[in-house]
């Protein structure tokens, strides 16, 4: 340990530095707990748990494939408050909103949570308002289908065991590439979300457009899925 990357230094710090080989094992190339393992020469159980760890700070993420990868708050702490996804959101989100004309919002998944990172609403009329920030349950709507869909399999049982869905529609979001709903989580409300992925192909979020169903419909796929993919496919060519 400590002679996998020369910059890896040791404090003396023992779970400092046994989390930082892991930081730098990560960052050289994704990868699963045995490769881990074997460039950090760390055992099996010590490397497991301080990936977890690390994962709940998000300092590491898990793609659907199991690997483990930088983690979002890795960006956030070297470029202050800069996060591409949100950088790259401000640009995509009041597009579709002005292509749809209802509200668009960016969710990330943070366990069997989705939190609202992103938004844009329409100037004008009935809002189905999400703030951000505000966290909601990943058991109804379009947007958790989406997030649950490329979850890990711990987590989509987790998921599925409280959900209005099931694992059928989940395999349906994967085949289709979108999910919808239509006052599933809210009534009156239907939505439709897409995954965005970032450069390596994991899903790191969903985009949805939503808004009443009187307005949009109870088939809101078949209306705006063209667009979301294509605004989905921008953010990621932002990523």
């Amino acid at each position: 340990m400590g002679q996998h990357n020369p910059e890896n230094q040791q404090s003396g710090i023992g779970v400092l530095d046994k989390a930082v080989a892991v930081l730098h094992a990560v960052a050289e190339d994704p990868c699963g707990l045995a490769e881990l393992c074997t460039r950090t020469g760390l055992p099996r159980a010590t490397a497991h748990r301080l990936a977890v760890g690390l994962e709940t700070h998000r300092l590491l993420r898990r793609g659907p494939d199991g690997r483990w990868r930088p983690g979002t708050a890795l960006a956030e702490l070297a470029g202050g408050t800069t996060d591409p996804l949100l950088d790259a959101a401000s640009v995509i989100l009041p597009k579709l909103r002005d292509i749809t004309g209802e509200s668009v919002q960016l969710y990330r998944r943070d366990g069997v949570q989705r939190i609202c990172v992103a938004t844009a609403e329409p100037p004008s009329g009935l809002r189905d308002t999400v703030p951000i920030g505000q966290r909601l349950p990943m058991t109804a709507g379009s947007g958790a289908k989406v997030l649950a869909a490329w979850a890990d399999s711990h987590t989509q049982r987790s998921i599925l065991a409280e959900a209005v869905y099931g694992e059928r529609t989940l395999l349906e979001v994967r085949r289709r590439g979108w999910a919808q709903s239509v006052a599933e989580r809210e009534p009156g409300v239907a939505s439709v979300s897409a995954p965005v992925r970032d450069s390596s192909g994991s899903v790191v979020a969903a985009v949805s457009v939503s808004g009443p169903v009187e307005r949009i419909g109870r088939k809101p796929g078949a209306r705006w899925a063209a667009d979301l993919l294509a605004a989905a496919d921008a953010l990621q060519e932002r990523l």
